[in-house]
């Protein structure tokens, strides 16, 4: 929650171009998503923000329910770049055990705009594949044990669309540093390659997930940078099991360089 209200704190002051009232909309959605129950937990999205060939981007994200997520990308040429994403959520809370790992890979296109060219305009798509396991557990005398088990193969396909800007001398913390901030919007189509319910063979699913993600990066020094990501996700078909429902908040640590 504290993480939450800093990274309000720095759109309202940092994002001059985003409308308030698309902002307090987006917290209130993901506040309400965020307490349903989906066997699909999305990653955090990669965001290199480059401007430049030859950029090499990595980070790894994490939050207190067990989400790990860890981003690898490349400017190969003067507007390319490829990028490798992979993922592991293991959570427990309550009456509910989760595991869900998930890997991708990607080719994008990126440029930079504005009369400072400080906007960056990146467009992405890849494949994945990956693996989830949701079940409902019960307390008894020899510990908590499964009542139902659902558990899934998929594979996806996205594409992303990242605008980012970078403002510098922002004063924070006694000195002056580099801010930078964006949105990464994500289209991913999931189908279950196979469902089972209790070891059953079950009917499969699939859906269309749009995937907003909001971030804010502060310059630690040179090569490293802090991000807080927040994000939601919303499913075009209503199903049973492959729906909308788990949001993204993590904090994360990106490492960027030039060769």
């Amino acid at each position: 929650m504290i993480w939450h209200s800093i990274s309000v704190w720095l759109r309202i002051t940092l994002i001059d171009s985003m409308n308030k009232n698309f902002l307090l909309l987006y917290l209130l959605a993901a506040f309400v998503l965020s307490g349903c129950s989906s066997i699909y937990q999305p990653n955090v999205p990669a965001t290199p923000m480059f401007a430049n060939q030859g950029e090499v981007y990595a980070a790894a994200h994490s939050n207190i329910k067990g989400n790990a997520s860890g981003n690898l990308a490349v400017a190969v040429g003067k507007h390319v770049a490829v990028m490798a994403n992979g993922s592991y959520v293991d959570n427990s809370s309550g009456n509910q055990e989760y595991k869900q790992y998930m890997y991708e890979g990607g080719l994008g296109y990126f440029t930079t705009f504005g009369k400072k060219s400080d906007r960056i305009f990146e467009l992405y798509a890849g494949y994945g594949l990956g693996n989830a396991r949701d079940a409902d557990t019960r307390a008894t005398t020899t510990g908590m044990m499964p009542t139902e088990i659902r558990e899934m193969d998929f594979e996806k396909i996205f594409v992303q669309a990242n605008i980012s800007r970078k403002r510098e001398n922002v004063r924070l913390f006694g000195r002056s540093r580099e801010f930078s901030y964006g949105t990464a919007i994500r289209g991913s189509f999931i189908r279950m390659k196979d469902f089972w319910i209790d070891g059953i063979t079950s009917p499969m699913e699939e859906n269309l997930f749009i995937e907003p993600v909001f971030y804010t990066r502060m310059q630690l020094n040179r090569s490293f940078q802090l991000q807080y990501t927040n994000g939601f996700n919303i499913g075009v078909v209503d199903n049973n099991y492959l729906k909308a429902g788990n949001a993204v908040f993590t904090l994360g640590l990106i490492y960027k360089f030039s060769k």
